[in-house]
C-alpha cells in the first residue's frame, strides 16, 4: 500500500462511520505554548479544553506535524534511527463527547487488521495499569490474546498539563520479528522490534489543582497513528527511509552528492538527514515560515544549514536544496497542493538561505576542523565565531563536535551571546492570560455560547448583557452581550468603538476584542448610571470611524492585488493593521520596492477605485473559495464556512473583516512609505479617503508656499531651485575667496609679530575651522616654526589650535596638553597639528600663559 492509498484508506474508513474529514491545519499553530503543530490533536485543542464549541461530534484528519525545536524536538535523532523524522503525518480520529472506548477500540482493531491487513498475531496492546475497562474491551470484545496485552504506567497516561483533561491511553504495537531484537512485548522487549503505530487517548478525567481526578461529563477520544510508522510495515521495509514517502527524496540526495546509499554509516546518515530536512524545509516555507534568528525561523535556518553542511561533508560545494525541494514536491504535491502551487517561491527562499551559508561554509569548516584536531574542547570563543561570522548554529557545532568525540564550551558561548539572547528574549516574550480571568471567560462562553456578531449588516443593535468582568484598578469594565454590532479586533482590523445605553446608563466603548475565540469583549468605561447582568442594551458603533476603517481594509485588498501584479505572485500578506487613520500592509518580498514599482502599484489601486465596481461577499466552503482563486494567508484561522470578499474584478480574498460597498467609497489612496521590517518582509504604510485628501492638500500647500517664497509657479519650482543652487555655489566661491584674502592679511600680521619664528595669538569670534585654516596658513610662511591660536568662537566654548614644522623639534599636542586640561578638555598624540577645546572660557588667559611658557620660556 502506497502513502496516498494509506491516507485514503484511513480517512474513508472513518468518514464511512460518520466522521467529518477535516483538512490538515498549518504547521504554525494557534497555540502560543508550542512552536509547531506537533500532533493531530493540536488544531482540536480548543474543543477538548471547552474553549470553543466543536462544529462536529466526530472528525478524522491527516495532519502535518513537525517536531524540531522547543520541548518537542526529534532533530538530534534524525538520520541515526530508522523511524525518526522531523516532519511527519499524523493519522487520527476524534470524538468530542460522542463515542468512547467501547467504539474507538473495535474501530481501531478493524482498521488495522481488516483494512490495512496486519497480522493480528503480531499485534500487541498496552493499557494503563488501572484501565480495567480498556483491557476488557481489547480482550473480550475484540478478542486480542491476553498474553499480548500489557499494562504500563506513565507511558500509558496522557494529560494536557498539570491540571485539566487527562486519561489513560492504549497503544497498538507491531512486532517486527526476532531479527530486530529481544522478545518480551512493548513493556520489556526491544524498541526496534516492537514498533508503536497508533495511540488511542481516552480523555475521561479532569485533574484538579489538588491532583484529584473528576470524571468528565462528556469523555472524548483523541487518537494518533504515524503514517510513516505504518508505511514500512505495509511496504515490507525495515526503515521509513525506504518507503515511497521518503526513498525518492533520498535517491535525489544520493544523486546530487554522487554518494551511493549503503556506502558507509556516516554517508548514509548524511543522506537520511538531507532527505528528512528536505521535507521539513519545504513544508515550513509553504506554510509561511522564513529563515531568521528567532523562533520558527531559527529552526528552519538550522534545518537548511544542517542539510547543506551534510552535503558539504560529502564533497558537494554547489547548492543542493533546489533539487531536494523539487523531489519533495514531486512526491507529496498531490496530497499537499500548496507545495506545487508555491514551488518556485519555496525553492527561491531555501536556495537563497543555502547560498548565504555556503558563501562562508568553507572558511567556517576550516576553523571548526582546527578546533577539533587541536583541542579536547571547542572553545566558547570559537563556537561564537562560528555562529556570528560563519552562520553555524551552536547546535550544529555541538553535533559535529559530538561526532568526533569532542565537547563544546557552551558556557563560554552563552556568555558571548548574552546580548543577543536578551534581545531575543525581549522580542519573544509571550503574555499569559490570568487563570481567573480565563475561567470567567470560559463560564460566559459555556453558559451563553459564542457572541452573535451582527455588524456586517448593521451599525446598531440591541443585545442582552450576559457577562461583566470588573477591571477595578483601571476603572474599566469588560462587557459581554449575546449579540453585538461591534467588530472585535482580528485579521489586522482594529476593533470598533462607540456607545452603549441601558436603563439610564451610558457606557463608552474604548475597544472591542476577543476574550476567547468567538466571545466578543467590549472594553468600556461607565460614564453614568450602572450596569447589571440581564439588562437589555442599545449598542451603537462609531459609524464615522468604522467607515474609515472599512475604506482602509478594502484598500489593503486592492494593494495586495496590485503588489502581486507589479512584483509577482510570491507576494503574500504577512500581517496588516487596518486603523481609522491609516493602513499598514506587511508582505513577503526579498528586496526594497523601487519608487517606480511603488508608483505603479499605487496607480493600479486608484484606477480600480475609479472603476466604482461593487464589493461583494459570498459565504462558501474554504475549498470552494480556493478553487475560485481566493487568497488565504498563513496564521489566519478559517472555519468550515468562510467569507470570500471580491473587491472589484481583480481582488478575491478570504476575509472576516468589514468592507465598503463599492470601490469608489474608498476615495484616493496615497502610499506614504515602504520599508523593511525583517528578513524577506517589507512594509507599506498608506492613507485613504479624507486622510489621503488632507495629505495631498498639505503637500500642495507646501509646494504653493515654496513657489510663492521663490516668486515662481509650482511648475517652475524645480528650475528655480536648481538656479538658486547654482547661485549659492557661486556665492560660496566668492565667500571663500574673501575669507582667503582676509586670512592671508591676518596671517601676514601674525607673521610680523612672530618671535624667533614662533606665533602665539588670541583670536575670539573665529570658528574652529577658520582658526585651523589661519594656523596652517601662518605656519606655511617662511621662517615660522610654530603657530598657536587660542580664543572663544561664541563666548561659551574655548578653542585652541597648534601647528608646527616637522624640523622644529616641537610636538603640536605637547604644546596644547596643559592648556586643554585648564579649559576642561584634552588632546591626543599629534605631532605636526593638534586641536583641542573645552567649556571653561574663563581659563583662556591662564591657558594662554601656559602655552606662552612652553613656546618662549621665561622671556
Amino acid at each position: 500500500m502506497k502513502s496516498d492509498e494509506l491516507r485514503k484508506a484511513f480517512t474513508e474508513f472513518f468518514t464511512d462511520r460518520g466522521h467529518v474529514l477535516v483538512p490538515s491545519a498549518s504547521l504554525i499553530p494557534h497555540d502560543p505554548t508550542i512552536l509547531f503543530t506537533v500532533a493531530g490533536m493540536v488544531p482540536f485543542k480548543p474543543y477538548f479544553l471547552g474553549a470553543e464549541v466543536p462544529p462536529f461530534k466526530r472528525a478524522t484528519s491527516v495532519q502535518k506535524c513537525m517536531r524540531a525545536g522547543g520541548k518537542h524536538n526529534d532533530l538530534d535523532q534524525i538520520g541515526r534511527t530508522a523511524r525518526h523524522l522531523t516532519f511527519f503525518e499524523m493519522l487520527g480520529n476524534f470524538s468530542f463527547g460522542d463515542y468512547f472506548k467501547e467504539e474507538a477500540i473495535p474501530m481501531a482493531w478493524e482498521l488495522v487488521t481488516e483494512v490495512l491487513g496486519l497480522d493480528p498475531d503480531r499485534i500487541w496492546i498496552t493499557v494503563h495499569l488501572e484501565d480495567d475497562e480498556g483491557e476488557a474491551i481489547w480482550r473480550d470484545s475484540v478478542g486480542v490474546n491476553p498474553a499480548r496485552i500489557q499494562r504500563m504506567d506513565e507511558d500509558n497516561w496522557w494529560q494536557m498539563g498539570e491540571v485539566g483533561p487527562c486519561g489513560p491511553c492504549s497503544e497498538i504495537y507491531f512486532d517486527k520479528g526476532p531479527a530486530y531484537g529481544a522478545d518480551g512485548g512493548p513493556a520489556y522487549g526491544s524498541d526496534e522490534r516492537f514498533l508503536e503505530i497508533w495511540n488511542l487517548v481516552f480523555m475521561q478525567f479532569n485533574r484538579q489543582a489538588d491532583q484529584s481526578l473528576e470524571p468528565l461529563p462528556k469523555p472524548s477520544i483523541d487518537t494518533g497513528a504515524g503514517l510513516e510508522r505504518i508505511l514500512p510495515i505495509l511496504q515490507g521495509e525495515s526503515s521509513v527511509y525506504d518507503t515511497d514517502a521518503v526513498r525518492p527524496i533520498l535517491e535525489v540526495a544520493s544523486e546530487v552528492t554522487k554518494t551511493k546509499y549503503g556506502k558507509s554509516d556516516a554517508s548514509d546518515t548524511a543522506l537520511r538527514i538531507m532527505a528528512d530536512h528536505a521535507r521539513s524545509m519545504s513544508f515550513l516555507v509553504a506554510d509561511g515560515v522564513y529563515p531568521s534568528n528567532e523562533g520558527r525561523g531559527y529552526v528552519l535556518r538550522r534545518i537548511i544549514r544542517r542539510a547543506a553542511l551534510r552535503s558539504f561533508s560529502l564533497g558537494v560545494e554547489k547548492s543542493v536544496t533546489p533539487q531536494l525541494v523539487e523531489s519533495v514536491v514531486s512526491v507529496m504535491g498531490q496530497a499537499y497542493p500548496e507545495l506545487t502551487e508555491n514551488k518556485d517561491f519555496i525553492i527561491s527562499v531555501i536556495a537563497r538561505e543555502e547560498e548565504r551559508f555556503r558563501n562562508t561554509l568553507k572558511s567556517g569548516n576550516v576553523l571548526l576542523d582546527q578546533e577539533l584536531e587541536t583541542n579536547a574542547l571547542v572553545s566558547g570563543e570559537a563556537a561564537f565565531k562560528l555562529h556570528d561570522t560563519y552562520g553555524f548554529p551552536i547546535e550544529l557545532t555541538e553535533e559535529i563536535a559530538a561526532d568526533r568525540g569532542v565537547g563544546v564550551d557552551r558556557h563560554g558561548f552563552d556568555s558571548q551571546m548574552k546580548i543577543q539572547k536578551e534581545r531575543a528574549r525581549a522580542a519573544g516574550k509571550e503574555g499569559g492570560l490570568d487563570p481567573e480571568l480565563a475561567e470567567q471567560y470560559r463560564e460566559i462562553l459555556e453558559q451563553f455560547g459564542t457572541t452573535n456578531f451582527s455588524g456586517y449588516d448593521r451599525v446598531s443593535d440591541t443585545g442582552r448583557l450576559v457577562g461583566i468582568v470588573d477591571r477595578t484598578k483601571s476603572g474599566e469594565v469588560e462587557l459581554f452581550f449575546d449579540r453585538t454590532p461591534f467588530y472585535a479586533e482580528s485579521g489586522g482590523q482594529a476593533g470598533d468603538t462607540g456607545q452603549i445605553t441601558s436603563d439610564g446608563a451610558t457606557i463608552k466603548v474604548l475597544d472591542t476584542t476577543f476574550a476567547l475565540p468567538g466571545l466578543i469583549r467590549h472594553r468600556a468605561k461607565v460614564v453614568s448610571g450602572s450596569v447589571a447582568l440581564g439588562q437589555m442594551a442599545d449598542l451603537e458603533i462609531d459609524t464615522e470611524r468604522r467607515a474609515a476603517i472599512m475604506r482602509n481594509h478594502t484598500a489593503t485588498h486592492l494593494l495586495h492585488w496590485a503588489l502581486r501584479e507589479v512584483l509577482g505572485d510570491h507576494v503574500k500578506q504577512q500581517g496588516s493593521l487596518v486603523a481609522p487613520d491609516r493602513l499598514r500592509f506587511d508582505f513577503s518580498h526579498w528586496a526594497p520596492v523601487s519608487d517606480e514599482q511603488l508608483s505603479a502599484a499605487e496607480n493600479l489601486v486608484n484606477r480600480e477605485i475609479l472603476s466604482n465596481q461593487e464589493v461583494t461577499v459570498e459565504k462558501t466552503s474554504k475549498s470552494e473559495a480556493l478553487e475560485k482563486g481566493a487568497l488565504a494567508f498563513f496564521g489566519d484561522k478559517y472555519g468550515d464556512e468562510v467569507r470570500m470578499v471580491r473587491a472589484g474584478a481583480k481582488s478575491l480574498e478570504l476575509c472576516g473583516g468589514t468592507h465598503v460597498a463599492n470601490l469608489a467609497a474608498i476615495g484616493p489612496v496615497a502610499v506614504l512609505s515602504e520599508s523593511s521590517i525583517g528578513a524577506n518582509t517589507r512594509r507599506i504604510e498608506a492613507v485613504t479617503g479624507l486622510v489621503a485628501i488632507e495629505h495631498f492638500m498639505a503637500t500642495n500647500k507646501i509646494l504653493k508656499n515654496a513657489a510663492e517664497a521663490l516668486r515662481a509657479t509650482p511648475d517652475e519650482l524645480i528650475a528655480k531651485i536648481e538656479a538658486l543652487k547654482e547661485r549659492e555655489g557661486e556665492l560660496s566661491s566668492q565667500v571663500r575667496a574673501l575669507q582667503a584674502r582676509e586670512l592671508a592679511a591676518i596671517s601676514s600680521e601674525l607673521v610680523k609679530e612672530a618671535k624667533k619664528g614662533r606665533i602665539l595669538a588670541r583670536r575670539d569670534g573665529m570658528s574652529p575651522d577658520l582658526m585651523r585654516e589661519l594656523t596652517l596658513l601662518a605656519r606655511s610662511s617662511q621662517g615660522i616654526d610654530a603657530v598657536v591660536l587660542i580664543g572663544s568662537p561664541d563666548g561659551e566654548k574655548a578653542s585652541i589650535v597648534a601647528a608646527v614644522n616637522q624640523d622644529s623639534g616641537l610636538v603640536a599636542s605637547d604644546l596644547l596638553r596643559q592648556a586643554a586640561i585648564l579649559l576642561g578638555g584634552g588632546t591626543g598624540r599629534q605631532t605636526e597639528f593638534a586641536q583641542a577645546g573645552g567649556k571653561n572660557v574663563a581659563k583662556i588667559g591662564e591657558a594662554y600663559m601656559a602655552i606662552e611658557s612652553l613656546l618662549f620660556g621665561g622671556e
